[in-house]
């Protein structure tokens, strides 16, 4: 059943299907308050992967968060859906399975984009919005050629978002605006208790403690500084570890007391410890030791957080955290972090002419990386910190 033409539907119980990367998921949360303010009365659960789970427990877009495991089939999704007894489902990833779960759930209205040989599952298939920009990756001979047929690279420099429109968090407005909601961006948003941020603070003391090489502080609490120098993408997206280090020195010495926190999934310690030996005693690594919820808290006591392009910049910056990000194969005007524009957060960038590339390994010399040298960050980092006084 769909609505009549010009009849704009007023759904009572909508289900909202997530998407199921950290950085993804944070970029939808405009969209979700866009849909509860046009929806007030409406009763929307999300549906997300229960990796993510912590990240919504206490968002106010939503009244229910339903999950479900990394191998669950989308039959086995679907039936508790059915019981659930949605009228509506957004469907926000651009996936085969998502639309299956929703049809397979026999939810009335289903609104998704359009892709071929899944159309049929929706009953609102959508176009790409207008200003939809893709992520084409670049062939190895591509990049070869706008290598030959450029110039020397100019040295790096803050981007400053040219093309607001192409953010992908548009994307996610864009469906949203199918139920009657505002399509203008916001800013992307999570909740923290303070009951988190005091078991934050806790933890981070204790971790401070066990790490032997760490003295004893003076001068009062030290300033928290954040460092994240993994990309579960690839290594096209990791500037070097000594460029983490070499700014954590420097930071260190102007700033004074000071402690960095490092950060990353469990395959992420080596180089957070190669870092940590690098920069000195004053970093503490918690690579595989933060559970989601105490990961967003972590970031929200952090000055700035220096980081790749990856979920965790997202959260940082929704938690209210400045970010200094190094770019190379990705785009920041694609998936920048915060509201696009947003000039509390340093974006760095190289003048390579094959970059964005969008490719998890560089087929050459990675100069979109090391073109981004450390002084560059050292000064990002040393203004967010000013900004923040």
């Amino acid at each position: 059943m769909t609505a009549p033409p010009g009849r704009r539907l007023q759904p009572g119980r909508i289900l909202v299907r997530g998407v199921n990367w950290l950085g993804d998921a944070v970029m939808t949360t405009p969209a979700l308050q866009r849909l509860r303010e046009a929806l007030p009365a409406a009763h929307i659960t999300l549906l997300t992967q229960e990796k993510l789970a912590d990240l919504w427990q206490r968002h106010p877009s939503l009244d229910a968060v339903m999950t479900f495991s990394h191998g669950e089939s989308p039959w086995s999704v679907a039936r508790r859906l059915r019981a659930e007894h949605f009228e509506t489902a957004l469907v926000l990833p651009n996936s085969p399975r998502s639309a299956l779960e929703v049809w397979l759930a026999r939810i009335p209205q289903r609104v998704g984009y359009a892709r071929p040989g899944c159309n049929w599952l929706l009953t609102q298939p959508l176009t790409p919005r207008p200003g939809k920009v893709q992520m084409p990756r670049r062939s190895v001979n591509e990049v070869k050629r706008l290598i030959r047929l450029s110039q020397a690279a100019s040295p790096s420099h803050t981007h400053g978002l040219q093309d607001r429109a192409a953010h992908q968090i548009h994307d996610y407005l864009h469906l949203t605006a199918t139920l009657g909601a505002n399509p203008e961006p916001l800013s992307p948003r999570l909740e923290i208790t303070v009951e988190d941020l005091k078991a934050a603070e806790t933890a981070v003391a204790q971790a401070a403690a066990q790490a032997c090489d760490l003295p004893p502080q003076t001068g009062g609490t030290p300033t928290l500084l954040g460092l994240n120098p993994g990309a579960e993408y690839g290594p096209a997206k990791r500037w070097p570890a000594e460029n983490f280090a070499a700014v954590a020195r420097e930071v260190s010495r102007k700033i004074g007391n000071c402690t960095w926190l490092a950060f990353g999934g469990p395959g992420d310690w080596e180089v957070c410890n190669e870092i940590a030996r690098l920069a000195g005693n004053n970093v503490v690594i918690l690579a595989g030791k933060t559970p989601l919820w105490q990961l967003m808290a972590l970031l929200k006591l952090c000055r700035v957080l220096l980081t790749n392009d990856t979920g965790p910049m997202h959260v940082a910056a929704a938690v209210g955290t400045p970010v200094v990000v190094p770019f190379g194969s990705t785009s920041p005007e694609l998936t920048g972090p915060g509201l696009p524009g947003d000039n509390c957060h340093q974006l760095l960038t190289s003048a390579a002419p094959c970059a964005p590339c969008f490719r998890r390994t560089c087929p050459i010399d990675f100069r979109c990386m090391s073109g981004i040298l450390p002084e560059h960050a050292i000064r990002a980092v040393l203004r967010a910190i000013s900004l923040g006084n």
